[in-house]
C-alpha cells in the first residue's frame, strides 16, 4: 500500500514537472514571437528603415519595431554589446568593432541595401560655387585648416572674399568617417570648427538659414530639401559630375560613392522570427519604393545575393556581394 501510495505521488510529480517545462517552453516560443526589434545606427539610413517598418507593420500588424539613429560608429557600440538587433550603417564594420563583437561573441550578418552618395551642398543665393574639386575639399577639411581657410576666396581665388560656414556629420557618423577617409585621407580626422550633427535634418536647416553656408551629408537628405539647397558637382580630376543614378551606379561620382548597410544580430535572427521576416520584407520591398526616398538601388543580382545572406543557415558561407 505505501509502495503504490509513493509510486502515484511520484508519476503526479512527473507529471507536473513535464507540464511546467512544456508550459514555459511554450511561453518562451510566445514571448520571442512578439517580441520587438530595436535598431540603431545610420542616420543616413534610417529613412530607408523607417519606411521599411511602416510598410511592414501594414502588412504585418502587431510587432513592435523601434528604430533610432545615433550614428554608424555609435550604433556600432551598442551592436557590439548584443543591445541591439540590428544596426544600420552608411559604411563597414572597421577592425576595432570587429574585434569588439567577437570579444562580447556577438555573431552577425552583414546585408548589402543600397547604394548613396555624400552630397556637398550651399544655399541657393550661393550664384559663384556651382562645383567644387577634391583637393579643394581637402584644403578646406583638413585639421591644419581650422582657423586659417575660413574664406571663400581662400577655397578659390575667384570666389567672393566672405567668410564660409562649414556643416556636416558629427564624429558618431559613418558618413563623417567616409568623407574624412576620401577626402582629408584619413579617417576621422578634420577640422573641428563647423557645426556639426548627427540629425540631416537640422544639418539641411542649417544650410538653408545660412547664405554662406557650405556642408555635406548624405544624398537623401538633399532630396528631401532639393527646393531649400543647392547641390554642387564634385570634380575628382575628370570634370565635375553629380550624384545622380547613373553617375554613381557607373561609378563615376568618385570618391563620394559608398554602399549603405544592415547588420544582424545572429542570435536574434535564431531567437526572434520577427528579425528574420522583417528584413526579408525590407529587402524583396526595397527596389519598388527606394526611389521615392532619394537613393540608389542595388541591381537585381545584389538583392539576390543579400537576400542568400539573409536566408543561409549560421553554418553556410555566405556568398560575398561585389
Amino acid at each position: 500500500m505505501h509502495i503504490a501510495k509513493s509510486s502515484a505521488l511520484m508519476l503526479i510529480s512527473l507529471l507536473l514537472a513535464l507540464h511546467t517545462t512544456l508550459a514555459s517552453a511554450e511561453g518562451a516560443t510566445e514571448a520571442a514571437a512578439s517580441e520587438g526589434l530595436l535598431i540603431d545606427g545610420s542616420s543616413t539610413v534610417y529613412p530607408l528603415t523607417r519606411e521599411a517598418i511602416k510598410r511592414f507593420q501594414r502588412a504585418r500588424p502587431g510587432h513592435p519595431i523601434n528604430v533610432e539613429f545615433s550614428g554608424t560608429t555609435a550604433g556600432f557600440r551598442r551592436f557590439c554589446t548584443g543591445e541591439t538587433d540590428i544596426n544600420d550603417a552608411s559604411r563597414e564594420m572597421n577592425a576595432e568593432e570587429q574585434a569588439e563583437c567577437a570579444k562580447n561573441d556577438v555573431r552577425y550578418r552583414k546585408i548589402p541595401l543600397a547604394m548613396d552618395s555624400i552630397a556637398v551642398v550651399a544655399h541657393p543665393s550661393n550664384h559663384w560655387a556651382k562645383d567644387i574639386t577634391v583637393d579643394e575639399l581637402k584644403a578646406l577639411w583638413a585639421p591644419d585648416a581650422e582657423g586659417r581657410v575660413m574664406r571663400w576666396n581662400q577655397i578659390r581665388p575667384e570666389w567672393p572674399d566672405r567668410p564660409v560656414k562649414l556643416f556636416g556629420r558629427g564624429q558618431d557618423s559613418g558618413t563623417y568617417d567616409v568623407f574624412t577617409r576620401e577626402i582629408v585621407g584619413a579617417t576621422h580626422r578634420s577640422r573641428q570648427d563647423y557645426t556639426a550633427s548627427e540629425n540631416e535634418e537640422q544639418l539641411a536647416a542649417g544650410i538653408a538659414a545660412e547664405p554662406d553656408a557650405l556642408g555635406f551629408f548624405g544624398i537623401g537628405a538633399y532630396h528631401r530639401h532639393w527646393d531649400e539647397l543647392k547641390l554642387l558637382a564634385v570634380d575628382n580630376g575628370n570634370g565635375p559630375v553629380y550624384p545622380t543614378l547613373a553617375t554613381v551606379s557607373e561609378g563615376r561620382y568618385q570618391p563620394l560613392t559608398r554602399p549603405l548597410f544592415v547588420y544582424l544580430n545572429e542570435e536574434s535572427l535564431q531567437r526572434k522570427p520577427i528579425t528574420r521576416a522583417f528584413v526579408e520584407h525590407y529587402l524583396q520591398g526595397l527596389p519598388g519604393w527606394i526611389h521615392f526616398t532619394g537613393y540608389m538601388p542595388l541591381s537585381a543580382e545584389q538583392y539576390e545575393r543579400s537576400l542568400a545572406i539573409l536566408q543561409n543557415s549560421p553554418e553556410q558561407p555566405s556568398p560575398e556581394p561585389n
